[in-house]
């Protein structure tokens, strides 16, 4: 069970009034239970566990492979997360999924006990003096601080895993990240690995040849191949079948793939970039993903910011998606007032960027700022500006790419981003449903 900790035990000492780009430092020592040892913060984090390549490694029996992360935020304090362990994560007594620490902490891991302390120095947080990105925008100080990662990622070749809840625009950053590296003339292949059948994702991963399987008929390309010279990127990788987890492993390490039905591995000069909205050490601990997999892919993990922690890019976001979605300049001029933003930075955003364009979709379709989380199919849609200097043809096809964006959205909203029980409801065929979203941008959850 989750647990805030009440004022008097888990806050933290609020401590001196920080730059936005800087944190306290703290450590945490081993006080009971195993070998005595001190960490001491030289970033904003400390990941605990018995598996090596944690911050603090605990080789206790009880400690889970990864246990339990510690995270300092210079307005929020110091914050410990349960990994999803076996044994879980006491605070003072209390046992906690998601906390809040003090200077003095006593926090018990299975049999090990650990106390946190807040130290006399404090680490600076690399922040980027960019407000925008390859199409990112970046005003707030939490968008700022990804996008200093983001920065470093685009300007050297390691492998990257992005981080971040469902809809914080992880495809946007490694399509940004490729576009200003020096890959960018070459090809930036994309594969969702949660929307593409478990007994085909490894021919789309690898290729096959002819007659390799029932149904392939002709030899076929796999996306590493395709993606040769360039960047692939593995979206919601945490869905990726335990069975398929070692070849990926291979293609990493080793820079080659094999085709179904084939004997011969063969290179591939691939740059790989993937994206998450689950914790993968929790996967781990719960045998779903391979920690050597995990390490492989988190050589630099950015962690994207919820859209509720930067209230302060919403005017420039909701400009950019509007332009994207194919707002003309005077609807979004019309659109875009101080009332809409104010009233937009009052949404809670469960579904963050992904949700807050398909509000201002719903917006575009009846030209004005509805209040947020109205849905559209209880109103009469006012007609769609109509320019008579346009061809029929497009002003007709721009009518129904607005229906089609509105529609699908709602849709995909009503099931929850389900696509099978979507098409029965519409009353479509699955493989056309996935088609509509992929053509306006709309990915299922």
């Amino acid at each position: 069970m989750s647990s805030k900790p009440p004022p008097s035990t888990h806050v933290h000492e609020p401590g001196p009034k920080l730059d936005p780009s800087t944190v306290l430092g703290f450590k945490v020592s081993v006080i009971d239970g195993a070998e005595h040892r001190t960490w001491e913060s030289s970033s904003a984090r400390c990941s605990i566990g018995a598996q090596d390549g944690n911050d603090l490694v605990v080789g206790d029996p009880t400690v889970s492979r990864f246990h339990c992360e510690i995270s300092m935020d210079a307005t929020q304090g110091p914050r410990i997360r349960d990994l999803g362990s076996k044994n879980g994560t006491t605070v003072d007594g209390v046992r906690v999924t998601d906390a809040f620490l003090r200077s003095g902490s006593i926090v018990k891991l299975g049999a090990i006990a650990l106390r946190f302390d807040f130290v006399g120095h404090v680490s600076r947080i690399p922040i980027s003096q960019r407000t925008s990105f390859h199409g990112l925008v970046a005003h707030s100080v939490a968008m700022r601080m990804a996008l200093a990662l983001i920065e470093r990622a685009a300007a050297s070749e390691m492998t990257v895993l992005l981080e971040g809840e469902t809809g914080t625009g992880k495809s946007h950053v490694a399509e940004a990240i490729h576009r200003a590296s020096a890959r960018a003339a070459k090809p930036f292949i994309v594969v969702d690995c949660g929307a593409i059948p478990a007994n085909l994702l490894e021919s789309e991963l690898f290729g096959h040849e002819r007659n390799a399987f029932t149904g392939a008929g002709e030899r076929r390309i796999g996306a590493f191949e395709d993606a040769n010279g360039g960047t692939i990127f593995l979206d919601e990788i945490g869905e990726l079948p335990l069975d398929l987890q070692p070849k990926i492993l291979r293609a990493i390490e080793a820079r080659e793939i094999k085709r179904v039905g084939s004997n011969h591995h063969q290179k591939v000069d691939v740059r790989i970039v993937a994206a998450t909205n689950r914790d993968l050490r929790a996967e781990v601990n719960e045998g779903r993903f391979r920690a050597d997999l995990y390490f492989r892919l988190a050589v630099l993990r950015i962690e994207l910011p919820a859209l509720r922690s930067r209230l302060e890019d919403i005017p420039a976001l909701t400009e950019r998606l509007l332009a994207f979605i194919g707002a003309k300049e005077d609807e979004i001029a019309g659109l875009c007032t101080p009332e809409l933003f104010a009233s937009l930075k009052r949404g809670a955003w469960p579904g963050n960027i992904r949700e807050l364009r398909n509000h201002l979709e719903r917006c575009l379709v009846f030209q004005e700022a509805l209040p947020i989380g109205e849905v559209s199919s209880t109103r009469t849609p006012t007609p769609t500006t109509v320019d008579p200097r346009e061809p029929y043809a497009s002003a007709r096809r721009r009518a129904i790419d607005a229906f089609e964006r509105a529609y699908v959205s709602e849709l995909l909203t009503l099931h929850g981003g389900k696509m099978a029980p979507a098409a029965a409801s519409a009353g479509v065929d699955r493989v056309y449903l996935y088609k509509l979203a992929r053509r306006h941008g709309l990915r299922p959850t």
